[in-house]
């Protein structure tokens, strides 16, 4: 605990809320993580292939998601093998103090997951064991891709992990998570003849399981083959039995809800009186929007969230690739929901998050990272260069000062503690030195075409920036804006700090400490 206290000390003073090099501006120095990497393939939305093996998520949406009836199947499995009925998990913490790691949407095996390691292998040291939340693999979840994915990346993690699954996990039917965390076999295959029902279409058209390379994937698993790393999940939901804290692991599928009898399941260990964090695949509050996350039988997972008698302080879910965090009054208590899904994927931007005020959450309590300004300057110089406009490019001073505008809040850093050179080595864009930003007709259209301002037409650009150009845009050059959760107990008060890691190896020595939250467990 008290090498992380020091970090979180150290990481307080090089944050992006302090200075531009702290969000990994003008990175002198790329990281060590380049070595970790086994090769330099990266990975890519843009690619025929790719697209077309993920057509499960709008097969799902046009013929209804089978997730809940596959889901009922792999737990029958799952009880005929004998594990704890509740699913419950009790991991070796001791008696005292304790802590862990949360990192969401972890597997495209490039750039941008590689670069979280070394900050979490430097947080993780002492930790219990980590928790993916959402989206181990991309695109498909296949078992063949589980080596350069997870095995290998965290092979120097020297304490168990354990998951709950993503959408992209369950477009192979969720074969090579229950293969590689619970230790369970394939399911039996099941043979419908063709109809012209939405099933049946969708039958026809749904991506199929990878047939497992069984010599690869013994080799994958030598990876993390020592006593202390290994831990065998009961299902895909699960409860963490820890001192003082349950941590409840939900099975989201593909479309954000939860089958009748996980949601029974939910109720009953909801109903222990110890304060609670819930892990779910898909965050409840997003982008300044509300998403209860429904039950099949009628009802939502928030609605138990909020039961004063759970007794839940947290609800941590991935999906979206950057961090958010959101202190909504409940009664006279105050719950902390939070988005963390910057664990290896591409980043999804925050500029086009706007003004928050949803669940009563005043904006000057909101926190995300990277910070709107950072990102509407980062997509500014990326798409600068793919459109070749160099007009386009808003420097991080000029990011700052117009989402301050538009959002109507101080800038979260002060303005000009960097010279405004632009991320990409070897980019060439305007460069303006530290000072006062005077907002200009380019910046305006500039950021309007970026979804971080408004069209003076009814356009939904910000909408349309984060479902499709966020999704297609990918990158292998720092500041990344990754980041992970170190969450501990300490004399009775539970900590949750988010940590960045930017790609740049001054902030893989000292990682940027983002946002923390104390919680009393009284």
């Amino acid at each position: 605990m008290v090498d992380v206290e020091r970090a979180a000390a150290r990481g307080r003073r090089v944050s992006s809320r302090v200075s531009e090099e702290g969000a990994g501006w003008s990175c002198q120095e790329m990281g060590a993580f380049q070595a970790l990497r086994p090769n330099e393939v990266s990975f890519s939305w843009l690619t025929p292939r790719t697209l077309w093996r993920s057509r499960n998520e709008i097969l799902a949406q046009l013929f209804g998601d089978p997730s809940n009836e596959v889901r009922r199947r792999w737990v029958a499995a799952r009880r005929e093998h004998g594990v704890d009925p509740d699913f419950r998990i009790k991991p070796d913490v001791g008696s005292g103090d304790y802590s862990f790691l949360v990192v969401g949407d972890t597997g495209e095996g490039d750039a941008s997951q590689y670069a979280v390691v070394p900050g979490l292998l430097t947080l993780g040291a002492g930790t219990a064991f980590t928790v993916v939340a959402s989206d181990v693999i991309y695109p498909t979840g296949s078992v063949n891709e589980y080596d350069d994915k997870f095995f290998r990346p965290y092979k120097d993690y020297t304490a168990p992990i354990y998951a709950v699954p993503g959408n992209h996990d369950w477009y192979d039917g969720l074969g090579g998570f229950m293969r590689v965390f619970c230790e369970a076999p394939a399911l039996e295959a099941r043979r419908r003849g063709f109809s012209l029902s939405p099933s049946g279409v969708r039958g026809l058209l749904w991506t199929k399981p990878d047939t497992a390379d069984e010599p690869k994937f013994a080799e994958a698993m030598t990876r993390r083959s020592l006593p202390a790393q290994q831990a065998v999940q009961p299902a895909p939901y699960w409860v963490i039995d820890l001192p003082g804290l349950l941590l409840v692991g939900i099975d989201t599928g593909i479309k954000g809800g939860i089958d009748r009898d996980q949601g029974a399941w939910l109720r009953q260990v909801s109903a222990d009186p110890r304060p609670k964090i819930l892990i779910t695949g898909k965050p409840i509050y997003d982008r300044n929007e509300y998403h209860p996350c429904p039950i099949e039988d009628g009802g939502t997972v928030d609605e138990i969230v909020r039961d004063p008698a759970s007794n839940y302080v947290a609800a941590i879910g991935g999906d979206t690739h950057n961090y958010q965090r959101y202190p909504v009054k409940v009664g006279d208590r105050v719950i902390q929901y939070i988005v963390s899904g910057g664990g290896g994927a591409f980043m999804h931007a925050t500029h086009t998050i706007p003004r928050v005020d949803v669940g009563g959450v005043h904006e000057d309590d909101f926190k995300c990272y990277p910070l709107r300004g950072d990102s509407l300057s980062f997509y500014s110089n990326l798409y600068r260069g793919r459109w070749r406009l160099r007009w386009l490019y808003l420097s991080p001073d000029e990011g700052l000062t117009l989402m301050s505008r538009q959002i109507g809040n101080t800038p979260p850093r002060p303005v000009g503690t960097g010279d405004g050179t632009p991320a990409s080595p070897g980019a060439t864009a305007p460069v303006r030195q530290g000072g006062p930003v005077r907002i200009t007709a380019r910046m305006r259209w500039a950021a309007r075409i970026l979804g971080g301002w408004p069209m003076p037409f009814r356009l939904p650009v910000g909408r349309t920036f984060h479902r499709w150009f966020s999704e297609l845009s990918d990158w292998d050059t720092p500041p990344f804006f990754k980041s992970l959760l170190h969450v501990s107990v300490q004399d009775g008060t539970l900590r949750i700090r988010c940590f960045a890691a930017t790609g740049c190896r001054p902030q893989e020595i000292e990682p940027p400490l983002e946002d923390e939250v104390a919680i009393p467990l009284t």
